[in-house]
């Protein structure tokens, strides 16, 4: 979906800039253009931006602490 009309910024690229390396809305801003002419935007945004932040601290967690350690017996 399109979150920034003025730019032409869909959520997807938004993703992809934090999975290639922008760790915060300022980031994406400056890398992407989102909301640098009317605004209107932004709060979807930074929505956008929190949830794939969330999504990426919630799998790094996953992955240094296994669920469960099997034992063979």
């Amino acid at each position: 979906m399109y979150v920034c009309l003025c730019q032409g910024v869909t959520d997807g690229q938004i993703r992809d800039a934090i999975f290639e390396g922008c760790c915060s809305y300022r980031d994406v801003r400056e890398t992407l253009g989102v909301a640098s002419q009317c605004g209107k935007c932004a709060c979807l945004a930074k929505q956008v931006v929190r949830e794939t932040l969330n999504e990426v601290q919630s799998s790094q967690a996953a992955l240094a602490y296994p669920a469960a350690s099997f034992v063979a017996a």
